[in-house]
């Protein structure tokens, strides 16, 4: 069966894999047995999706997450006030 993974959308991009679908867990696993390659990936739609849209939708929710979790971090490094302690 041909799915997309998005679990590393923001680091390498969304892939299509071969493989097959395990019945672990509520949202069930997906087994990569491409390239000499076994990973497995659980919880369809989050972190393996049956469509490329469904996959390019998460990805693009992981970015805007990724941007706020930056512009929040940024702010934090804005306000942050560096002082001198005195060693005792």
């Amino acid at each position: 069966m041909k799915v997309w993974i998005s679990k590393y959308a923001l680091t390498v991009g969304v892939y299509e894999a071969e493989g097959e679908i395990g019945q672990i867990g509520a949202g069930g696993m997906f087994v990569v047995r491409d390239r000499n390659l076994h990973d497995c990936f659980h919880g369809e739609g989050r972190e393996w999706h049956r469509t490329r849209e469904g996959a390019l939708a998460k990805a693009e929710d992981m970015r805007l997450k990724r941007i706020g979790s930056l512009r929040r971090s940024i702010k934090k490094m804005e306000t942050l006030k560096i002082s001198v302690v005195p060693l005792t």
